[in-house]
């Protein structure tokens, strides 16, 4: 393997793991949230356009890391506290997420950024030690009990004393922030461009089939992520051998509707470790009764 391949599998990769980190501690609460795709669009188009507006990549990064907060919770509002369906909720997201993209992106067609591209080895680093951190505090520490004490019994963890609402919307909130963040780093670093096409091309469709993919841990979620990443990065590589192109760029998606079709077996999702709680609201009433 080349060293230039290496450089494109991490890129491609840290993209992929920075969204799949923000997911796994939302369905480790027992929110899933298919809006990613979504989120993810309007954090590229968020980021890019602070930036061509103010010339401040920082400033690109916050907006967008806001707009991922802000589209997330409203999920958490009608999930948790509506008790919504989450699939119909996050669905709706995710049509909302790519209208906001391409509102705000329209206007940036044919733009540059005013400012260098940000240098991708930050997001890697960034990106690796966020799971690793990410993993350790969900399973060795107090705040990581409650979040999945509320993904699995609800129930239970509201009756010790722990806020079901609270952890849930911290863990949908978290999600939507890295999910932004992937998207500062599509639009600022991976991509530093902007076209009529739509950004995000599935990858948010990839980071949720990524999370069932790496059994909801986000030490997992590293492999996971490089390994789809690989397969991305092998894309160019193989075209140039003569193979073609479309057959190539199937590869990842045919895995992630593979991981997904495994991932809608309830037994299936039980034997790879989901959350007991997993999709299903809880209204506290029902414990009271």
């Amino acid at each position: 393997m080349s060293f230039e391949i290496f450089v494109e599998i991490l890129r491609a990769g840290t993209l992929l793991l920075l969204g799949t980190v923000g997911e796994v501690y939302a369905e480790r609460s027992g929110v899933m949230n298919l809006g990613v795709e979504g989120m993810l669009a309007a954090g590229a188009a968020a980021a890019y356009a602070t930036v061509v507006a103010s010339g401040n990549p920082w400033l690109g990064i916050t907006v967008a890391c806001l707009t991922g907060v802000a589209l997330s919770l409203i999920h958490a509002f009608a999930s948790v506290s509506l008790y919504a369906n989450q699939v119909v909720s996050g669905l709706a997201l995710c049509m909302l997420g790519i209208g906001v993209s391409r509102l705000i992106g329209s206007p940036l067609v044919g733009k540059t950024l005013p400012v260098r591209p940000l240098p991708t080895e930050p997001f890697i680093i960034s990106a690796i030690a966020i799971a690793v951190v990410a993993w350790a505090v969900l399973n060795n520490t107090k705040i990581g009990l409650a979040i999945r004490a509320v993904g699995e019994e609800p129930a239970t963890a509201d009756a010790a004393g722990i806020s079901v609402v609270l952890v849930r919307y911290a863990c949908v909130c978290f999600g939507g922030l890295m999910t932004g963040l992937a998207g500062a780093y599509l639009s600022l670093s991976y991509m530093p461009f902007w076209a009529e096409k739509l950004p995000a091309e599935g990858r948010g469709w990839i980071m949720i089939a990524l999370v069932i993919f790496s059994a909801w841990s986000p030490i997992r979620a590293i492999f996971g992520a490089y390994l789809f990443g690989c397969a991305e990065a092998l894309t160019f590589s193989l075209q140039r051998l003569g193979m073609n192109p479309y057959l190539l760029k199937m590869l990842p998606y045919g895995a992630t509707i593979f991981v997904m079709l495994v991932g809608a077996s309830e037994a299936m999702r039980k034997r790879l470790g989901a959350p007991a709680a997993l999709g299903k609201p809880y209204i506290r009433e029902e414990r009271l009764v």
